[in-house]
């Protein structure tokens, strides 16, 4: 495992995840960090018929290659090194709260937050009673954050 400091970025179908990562590609390249991208393939219910079960989490885990693959580039272009893809099965947050515990490289967990509305239950989960368990920082990036005031953040 890569020991070079990383900030981790939780990916999703939503803006706010790009600008995230913008946000951690932008202070990666700045401070000679890393940049890990993370996305959590939610576990699906048991089905009777095995060959189907498969081939939903086939298809899952090609759709998340595909959502990863399609954000690297701009996070390479911005840090200057290619980001470390990472997918995994269960439970979105305490699925990324084990593998942060379990990966020292991890110097912060990168959110991004809804511009409007709730901010999103990973940031309620990270910043409630488990902010305290984790051995990093937690940066929660405004989801509209214009891309000027995004760089001059970093």
């Amino acid at each position: 495992m890569d020991t070079a400091p990383t900030y981790l970025v939780v990916i999703d179908d939503s803006a706010e995840s790009r600008v995230a990562l913008r946000f951690a590609a932008l202070r990666a390249g700045h401070v000679g960090a890393k940049v890990a991208m993370i996305h959590v393939i939610p576990t699906p219910e048991f089905m009777q018929w095995g060959a189907v079960q498969e081939a939903m989490e086939a298809e899952a885990r090609a759709e998340a290659d595909k959502l990863l693959s399609a954000v690297a580039d701009e996070a390479e272009a911005l840090s200057g090194t290619r980001p470390r893809a990472i997918v995994l099965n269960g439970d979105a947050a305490p699925t990324i709260f084990d593998h942060v515990r379990g990966d020292p490289s991890v110097r912060a967990l990168v959110l991004g937050a809804a511009p409007k509305g709730t901010p999103g239950p990973l940031i309620g989960y990270f910043t409630g009673e488990r902010a305290g368990q984790l051995p990093c920082v937690v940066m929660l990036v405004p989801g509209g954050l214009a891309q000027d005031r995004l760089e001059s953040l970093t």
